[in-house]
């Protein structure tokens, strides 16, 4: 024992403050990291259609783009006016048009390490930033130009402000939670499915304390958040026709296909499955788990009987928004396994399950099996001013986008007179032109036509995928010059007969 003469040592020198080093919270390096694996290599991939209908739409002038809104693509509306706004600042690239899904599923990898956090603990919240930024469906709608990474930013925020209000009630809290679930709604109509999991929650934890006020804010809070959106589903509905009527009504072994294609990747999607079960027999993390469970499935099993009406929504992506409560619940499986080094390596082996997948999301054939580059450089090598263009515009072949396809990467020098459209795609106030009723007297004086066509494998004739009457058209004052075909692709000149 120390004696009366002996002092206690001196406290150490608090270290300068030049020298401190604060810890990097876990959600910031999950949403540096997210955005890390979206970037690399973003603008490799070739746009696929949907992404050029984005861009098509996005490149119109804020009038314009809203007039086309009343007639086609309502439900995208709000994606298409935050991305005219990006690519009037920084351009239209593949690798910008991509570049604001890459920083919203950046935003949602924060969001699951909060999540998770509060639900389970910081062991859970660390393998599920690291999943959820690995998971090769993150990649793939992180690098897409279309609304999905928004939607599940928007979900998992108000997901993670559903739970903080539950824990410590507050008007703010409720405001902002009725403000995510109108932009949820406002992004894609599907995503208000989440609002069932979020009301089984509010009832489980009444249960519990028995605050009625609780029940009565969240119904207020909903309610709320879904006023905005009723113009939009009234005026959806009727574009509905034109919107997903390719989506077949689902039968139950589509549930299978659904759940690979939700993960962008079998291997991991069956991975994902197995691990989540675990949380459900670990007494600790029991009640989370449940709650988490509800998140992922309940919208899946929603969409699936409500698609047995007269419109289908049974697709992976509309309900991409569940991925983020997959990818805690799997985490917490992870964290639950035992001893603790079998979680890493369980986390490990998942993300070697998806690196084929990795790879082949950033190929140039990754989204768009046709090479679109290819083709506009045939046409721009041998483009003389005052030449035609024609693409294939009939009911089954104008979602391709051949004609979006080959403008968008064109050089600017390339001006091609669209021959058949007898008013433009933006006069119209429609994603697609009016074509002409009589193709022959919309020629006019053309010398040279550039016509491409689908390569689809059954014959080689240039005009196989035309309708009737342009067809003939063409066939009877032109003849085909030269055809090259590229990846997908004819790409045929037609020189008209003197």
């Amino acid at each position: 024992m120390p004696t009366a003469t002996q002092t206690a040592p001196a406290p150490a020198a608090p270290a300068p403050a030049g020298r401190r080093r604060l810890p990097v919270p876990d959600w910031l390096w999950a949403a540096l990291l997210t955005l890390a694996v979206t970037v690399f290599r973003a603008g490799t991939p070739q746009l696929w259609r949907d992404e050029l209908a984005s861009w098509e739409a996005a490149s119109r002038g804020t009038g314009e783009l809203i007039g086309m809104l009343g007639h086609v693509d309502a439900v995208s509306g709000l994606y298409y006016l935050l991305l005219h706004c990006w690519v009037s600042v920084f351009g239209d690239s593949a690798a910008m048009l991509r570049l604001p899904s890459g920083l919203a599923m950046a935003g949602a990898a924060a969001l699951v390490v909060l999540i998770a956090r509060a639900l389970f603990d910081r062991r859970t919240a660390v393998f599920a930033g690291l999943l959820f930024a690995l998971l090769p469906a993150v990649t793939r709608y992180g690098t897409e130009a279309r609304s999905y990474a928004f939607v599940v930013l928007a979900v998992t925020a108000a997901t993670w402000l559903l739970l903080r209000a539950l824990e410590r009630p507050s008007a703010w809290r409720w405001a902002g939670y009725s403000a995510l679930v109108a932009v949820s709604g406002l992004l894609h109509m599907v995503s208000l499915l989440v609002l069932l999991p979020h009301a089984m929650i509010v009832v489980l934890r009444w249960w519990r304390g028995r605050r009625s006020r609780t029940v009565v804010s969240f119904a207020v809070a909903a309610v709320a958040g879904l006023v905005p959106v009723v113009p939009l589903v009234l005026l959806g509905r009727r574009q509905v026709g034109r919107q997903i009527s390719w989506i077949d009504t689902p039968r139950m072994r589509d549930i299978s296909g659904l759940w690979d294609n939700l993960f962008a990747s079998p291997l991991v999607g069956l991975g994902i499955a197995a691990l989540a079960l675990l949380p459900l027999a670990w007494p600790r993390g029991r009640r989370p788990a449940v709650e988490v469970m509800l998140l992922g499935a309940v919208p899946i099993g929603a969409c699936f009987v409500a698609s047995q009406g007269s419109s289908s929504y049974f697709i992976d992506r509309y309900v991409l928004f569940t991925v983020p409560a997959w990818a805690i619940l799997a985490a917490a499986g992870l964290a639950a396994l035992r001893p603790r080094a079998a979680g890493a390596a369980g986390l490990a082996a998942l993300v070697l399950l998806g690196a084929p997948d990795q790879r082949q999301l950033r190929t140039e054939q990754a989204k768009e099996t046709s090479d679109g580059i290819a083709a506009a450089r045939v046409i721009a090598k041998g483009y003389r001013p005052g030449d035609g263009f024609v693409p294939p515009r009939g009911k089954l072949e104008r979602v391709f986008m051949i004609d979006y396809q080959i403008a968008y990467y064109l050089p600017d020098r390339v001006r091609l007179r669209d021959v058949f459209a007898e008013r433009s795609a933006v006069a119209s106030e429609d994603l697609f032109p009016v074509e002409c009723k009589q193709p022959e007297s919309c020629l006019g004086d053309t010398k040279r036509i550039w016509l491409v066509t689908r390569d689809t494998g059954d014959n080689h004739d240039p005009y196989n995928r035309l309708p009737a009457a342009p067809k003939k058209a063409l066939k009877d004052h032109y003849r085909v010059a030269s055809t090259t075909e590229v990846r997908g692709l004819h790409v045929s000149l037609l020189e008209r007969v003197k």
